[in-house]
């Protein structure tokens, strides 16, 4: 039977990197998944198929779909998708960039690497402004159903739908704001995490309570901190079964859905976001049966 790629609901690494992937030659592509099915274990390496990819394959997966640009009162949520994700996982750092290099030249020249996004875990599971990430984060059964395709169809059964942004904080705007202020942003204390009662509506907890929509958004999140010279922010990550929860929480988010834009937008941006297809594995290897390979 197939099965769930382990890293998605596996704990998150200390280090990871987010590899993106433009196809450049349809012709090597058949080495390349070769490669890949050789390379991804699922653990160590998670991998997700974009919509291109999976066209240029001749293949479809219901519920795949490119990344939307979004556009609220004050807000832009830009789509930059690729045709492939992957998300290394690991503890060293020099480790993941030997084996960014591997990968690379082994799906060369059918997919080009692009785009390189180093992420990491702070404190014990904390974004940078300091607030605990994933407080609300489905655990156990619920967390399955959340984050995995369901049933028994050969090669979707076990799938996830990976929905991967890039958040950019200004934390010189956000040390200025009174510690009230910053609370009521998120709509927790930074102090013991605790949900705020008066919290405004435009908090990102009541923003995004995933049992607040019909029907209910959960998602699982895997997000980590990033950074890169003096920019900084969070690796947003979300698994789900569909990307209709995710995409419901991010329209609410931007202020289309009653005109509330989420508090997040004053202290941070989205600059990218992309969708993704990860398939299950079959005797440890990607399950490519719903491409038809």
């Amino acid at each position: 039977m197939s099965q769930h790629q382990n890293g998605i609901l596996a704990p998150l690494p200390s280090q990871a990197r987010h590899l993106y992937f433009t196809l450049e030659s349809a012709a090597g592509l058949d080495a390349a998944l070769a490669a890949l099915r050789r390379l991804a274990d699922g653990d160590a390496l998670v991998v997700g198929f974009g919509a291109s990819l999976v066209q240029a394959l001749g293949g479809k997966v219901d519920g795949l779909r490119i990344f939307p640009a979004l556009a609220g009162a004050g807000v832009d949520v830009p789509s930059t998708q690729y045709a492939l994700w992957c998300w290394l996982r690991g503890d060293d750092r020099g480790e993941l960039l030997h084996r960014t290099r591997e990968l690379a030249a082994a799906l060369a020249p059918a997919l080009r690497l692009l785009q390189i996004n180093e992420a990491f875990v702070y404190q014990t599971g904390h974004d940078l402004t300091g607030y605990e990430d994933g407080t609300e984060n489905p655990s156990g059964e619920d967390a399955d159903a959340a984050a995995l395709v369901s049933g028994d169809a050969p090669g979707l059964a076990g799938s996830s739908f990976a929905a991967v942004q890039n958040w950019q904080h200004d934390l010189a705007a956000f040390d200025k704001l009174p510690e009230g202020e910053r609370d009521h942003i998120i709509g927790r204390r930074r102090s013991d995490n605790e949900e705020l009662a008066d919290a405004p509506e435009s908090a990102h907890v009541k923003r995004t309570a995933q049992e607040s929509f019909t029907p209910e958004a959960f998602v699982l999140r895997r997000s980590m901190p990033w950074s890169e010279g003096d920019s900084c922010g969070l690796a947003f990550l979300a698994f789900g079964h569909s990307l209709d929860a995710f995409e419901a929480q991010l329209t609410r988010m931007s202020g289309l859905v009653d005109g509330i834009v989420d508090g997040m937008f004053r202290i941070s941006r989205p600059i990218s976001g992309g969708y993704y297809w990860c398939p299950p594995l079959l005797d440890g290897r990607l399950d490519l049966r719903a491409l038809g390979r």
